[in-house]
């Protein structure tokens, strides 16, 4: 795994990024390492030190306040983690789904778009949910902050998880 979680000084998840930006954050002393893998290490002339996978900034940074994520499917995965949120299958080829579908008048809106298997989506198909005997595992919300943060990955490292809580 070549990426990194960056905290805030308060320890928020602020941002995925590249092992190499890390090191640089780490070695110009505005990170420290918080989780590593000793057995791995980054080498250089001069340096030998433990491969970060999760690392803090010294210095707090302010995260703007009432961004809104735009709804788009990359979105709506990352918000639901992947997982059809009516039966709880995990899929690679997950669709988006409306709640209420819009020949309903159902809108497009975090409430009432979800991640749906293809064979979830198909049975539901026009229906409201009562219709097709269907229920959502969770209902649907905007989703936080830490979305913007895992929409460049899919695969969340273990080491990751106690400082991700918010959405496990």
């Amino acid at each position: 795994m070549n990426q990194v979680l960056v905290l805030n000084a308060s320890y928020e998840p602020l941002n995925i990024t590249s092992i190499k930006r890390a090191i640089v954050l780490v070695l110009k002393d505005k990170a420290e390492p918080i989780e590593v893998i000793i057995e791995r290490r980054f080498k250089s002339e001069k340096i030998s030190m433990p491969y970060p996978l999760v690392i803090r900034l010294v210095k707090f940074v302010k995260i703007p306040k009432g961004i809104k994520l735009r709804i788009s499917r990359r979105a709506v995965l990352a918000r639901d983690n992947y997982v059809c949120q009516y039966c709880g299958k995990e899929d690679d080829y997950l669709t988006v789904d409306h709640v209420v579908p819009k020949s309903r008048g159902g809108v497009t809106s975090w409430k009432n778009v979800v991640a749906a298997c293809p064979s979830c989506n198909s049975k539901k198909g026009n229906k409201l949910l009562h219709e097709a005997s269907m229920s959502l595992i969770r209902p649907s919300e905007e989703p936080s902050y830490i979305v913007f943060i895992l929409l460049g990955t899919r695969v969340i490292n273990e080491a990751w998880r106690p400082y991700l809580a918010t959405i496990y």
